[in-house]
């Protein structure tokens, strides 16, 4: 029988940041948490930054900067099981809400803090965006092509995987030490030493034949023939990743490159030009799908590059969103809105967007009911909310 999501019941403060933190959130609300984004309180008329990572949250606007503000957040904190803080080194303690304040009145209490560079490094006071946090780490100097510049992948690798992925792992910890030792503690992540971590296979294997080239030039960053991008005739592209023997040859048997030598070539490197130079040839003289009909079902390791507006629309792809993992026992929340196999997508209904469209959530949205659900609160009795703040009632019992 189903039972409920992993993490149902753990009540988690998230300050409303960008990136990284909401990320956090995103995969705790994902596995069941009930989080409560605390937005900044804003004069009225003017729009807070947009956030689309807001799937299963609800939102307080809060003035941090006024003294009710602060009481208001210091009793959330005194039964919340999480906080997460978005901001750069110093800002929550400066507001008298940093980890000595909030895990004194609540040492249960586990105080997620993410960074972008070291707290403790040279960089530690100077603004930065995923861009800097990569190039610092060592990760940006091995992407892109030879004899071509960096190349900064998106904004997937710092923010989200070395980022809020990276947070969410130390909270996942300190949550399961939580059990053995009553206490909640601080967590530090920071998206250079995170990046890095997820570095570590590249970064050791520069000094072996496998990654000892200058970038572009070994055998997983592009400069393999058989581990690579080719454009198709309709200006799409196949993706290649033949790399053992019997899947370099169900390559060659593909492209009809059989009974020419190919095979005994494969590690030449200094065949590799004139094997790309054929590849690129042959894969433009079919269309995608064209080549989608001659490897499918093959083990060639030769993929369709498929894009996201399609995945989107094409239900014969695997564009259905669900959850990174699958719990058979206690599924996360289903994250596209058809996803209600717990076994396959997740657990009820899901979201509006199927995953592809994120809600902007508005300061305020769904706070009252968190309110009531966390601390049996009633507005009016309890809290009121003024100005578009909430703050507590000078006479209320708590």
């Amino acid at each position: 029988m189903v039972g409920p999501p992993p993490l149902q019941g753990l009540k988690v403060l998230e300050f409303a940041g960008l990136a990284p933190g909401p990320f956090a959130g995103l995969l705790l609300a994902d596995a069941g948490a009930n989080v409560l984004r605390i937005d900044r309180h804003t004069p009225s008329g003017s729009v807070p930054a947009p956030d689309l990572l807001t799937r299963h949250k609800s939102s307080i606007a809060v003035d941090l900067k006024s003294p009710a503000g602060v009481e208001l957040i210091k009793e959330l904190a005194k039964t919340a099981d999480i906080t997460i803080d978005p901001f750069r080194p110093g800002v929550l303690e400066k507001l008298g809400l940093g980890p000595d304040v909030l895990c004194g009145l609540n040492p249960r209490l586990i105080y997620g803090r993410m960074a972008g560079f070291r707290r403790d490094g040279k960089y530690a006071l100077m603004a930065g965006h995923d861009i800097n946090y990569l190039a610092v780490s060592g990760f940006l100097s091995l992407v892109g092509r030879s004899g071509d510049k960096p190349y900064a992948p998106y904004n997937f690798a710092g923010d989200f995987a070395g980022g809020g992925a990276t947070l969410f792992q130390g909270i996942l910890l300190a949550v399961i030490a939580r059990g053995a030792t009553g206490k909640g503690q601080v967590v530090e992540a920071n998206m250079v030493d995170g990046t890095n971590y997820l570095a570590t296979f590249p970064r050791q294997v520069l000094k072996t034949p496998t990654g000892d080239q200058p970038r572009g030039k070994n055998l997983l960053d592009g400069g393999c023939p058989f581990y690579d991008t080719y454009e198709t005739k309709d200006g799409k592209y196949m993706a290649v990743g033949a790399l053992e023997p019997q899947f370099y040859a169900a390559l060659i048997k593909g492209l009809g490159l059989s009974n020419q030598n190919w095979e005994t070539r494969r590690n030449d490197r200094e065949t590799w030009p004139e094997m790309k130079q054929l590849f690129e040839m042959i894969f433009k003289s079919k269309t995608r799908s064209e080549w989608e009909a001659i490897f499918d079902g093959t083990d060639a390791c030769c993929t369709p590059v498929l894009e996201y507006p399609e995945l989107e629309t094409d239900g014969g792809r695997e564009g259905d969103q669900r959850p990174s993992v699958a719990l058979r026992d206690t599924p996360c929340l289903a994250i596209d809105d058809k996803g209600t196999d717990p076994s396959i997508h997740g657990q009820g209904p899901g979201v509006p967007g199927r995953g592809y469209v994120g809600d902007i959530l508005t300061p305020n949205q769904g706070g009252e009911e968190a309110l009531r659900d966390w601390f049996r609160w009633t507005k009016g009795k309890d809290f009121e909310v003024k100005d578009g703040a909430v703050v507590l009632k000078t006479k209320s019992k708590l």
